[in-house]
């Protein structure tokens, strides 16, 4: 099957030991290309300078919703550099988290438009964490809120993307009006191994209505390893396992399900490249 990680932050320390052997494995699983996104100025530094060396990676560059309350502005002046870079394919990871509320919402969103600005001047893909409390949607409310006001799924989105996602909301969660909502604004959705986990029961459903061109799938690695893959520190080449669980729920082969997620994956990063 072929395969690809829509999102990967290899640039961990965690994978200073053995970051080299790790990429070797997710290509002899079938990865043929890794989005590796920034969630601050030296991750996002570290992006760029990774896909130079390492040819069949895409690098994003943002600020996670995390490190929004300590941001400064000269960390968003690199950043916003580095989206202008032509090794650059997205602006990211960006978005809103209500769950761990590591800043307070009110520089969380003022981040993410500073982000969803951006994206819409340079004709690059948002990719957007967005999370909420167990049982709650208030951060999936807010970002649909946050992606109309900005003009996603209007004309200022049209002409910056013609028929290109004009974001991708990154490790999905949340109910299928959620999806469908995003969907109807242009955006792409990646599933992670977070669909394996109690609470998430809705990304089956999610799934089987993603039209196919808008449909991606990622590890998150080092985190949110899928059932199957070792808890201990998620990689890319787990990325299989959550693509042939959505290939299943959307009663697909193989063979043309891993060639859609590869025509995916070009259509959304590599239309930057």
């Amino acid at each position: 099957m072929r395969l690809v990680d829509s999102h990967c932050h290899i640039q961990s320390d965690r994978f200073d030991a053995d970051r080299d052997a790790v990429l070797e494995a997710a290509r002899a699983a079938g990865v043929e290309r890794i989005l590796v996104p920034g969630w601050d100025r030296a991750s996002s530094l570290a992006a760029v300078e990774l896909v130079d060396r390492v040819l069949w990676l895409d690098a994003a560059a943002g600020i996670h919703p995390h490190e929004a309350g300590r941001a400064a502005d000269a960390d968003w002046q690199a950043v916003a550099r580095l989206v202008a870079d032509r090794r650059t394919v997205a602006v990211g990871e960006t978005g809103l988290d209500y769950d761990r509320l590591f800043a307070p919402i009110p520089d969380q969103l003022a981040n993410l438009r500073r982000h969803l600005r951006l994206g819409l001047e340079v004709g690059k893909p948002a990719i957007l964490h967005v999370r909420s409390p167990a049982g709650r949607r208030d951060a999936q409310d807010a970002m649909v809120a946050e992606l109309v006001a900005a003009g996603f799924g209007g004309p200022a989105a049209a002409a910056a993307f013609g028929d290109r996602p004009s974001a991708v909301i990154h490790s999905f969660s949340g109910p299928a009006d959620y999806a469908r909502a995003v969907l109807d604004l242009g955006l792409a959705i990646s599933i992670s191994g977070l669909a394996f986990r109690a609470g998430e029961e809705a990304t089956a459903a999610v799934a089987r209505l993603i039209p196919g061109e808008r449909l991606l799938v990622e590890t998150d690695s080092p985190y949110l390893a899928p059932l199957g893959a070792p808890r201990k520190r998620n990689a890319p080449e787990w990325v299989r396992l959550t693509a042939a669980w959505v290939a299943e729920r959307r009663g697909e082969a193989a063979e043309p399900a891993g060639a859609g997620l590869v025509a995916a994956y070009d259509a959304t990063f590599r239309a930057c490249a």
